[in-house]
């Protein structure tokens, strides 16, 4: 009983150890979104840091415009990072978890 334990403990402790690695790498994957007609690019990282955010010359005319680009555009690339970290992080979690009968998180 008490080996299985120490055995689960380590285990986990070896998961939480891949999950704050993947956590890291997860600060260089970049994910690019552009507004549909591409007057408007945004790169963040799959931990959903805003790294660059590329407006054309002609949206500058326009404040509504510009903010209604950057809501629609953010919201498009803040969803596609959390997809990315989320499947990220659940894959490396499932992988490492131990096999503990009637407790299945990850379905």
């Amino acid at each position: 009983m008490f080996g299985d334990l120490m055995g689960m403990m380590g285990k986990l402790k070896e998961t939480q150890a891949k999950v704050e690695a993947t956590k890291k790498r997860l600060d260089t994957v970049l994910i690019d979104e552009c507004s549909s007609d591409g007057l408007l690019k945004i790169t963040l990282t799959a931990n959903r840091k805003i790294k660059t955010i590329e407006i054309a010359d002609s949206l500058l005319e326009d404040k509504e415009q510009l903010e209604d680009y950057l809501v629609l555009t953010l919201n498009k690339a803040i969803e596609k990072a959390t997809n990315v970290n989320e499947t990220e992080i659940a894959a490396v979690a499932k992988d490492g978890m131990p096999n503990i009968p009637g407790l299945d998180m990850f379905k």
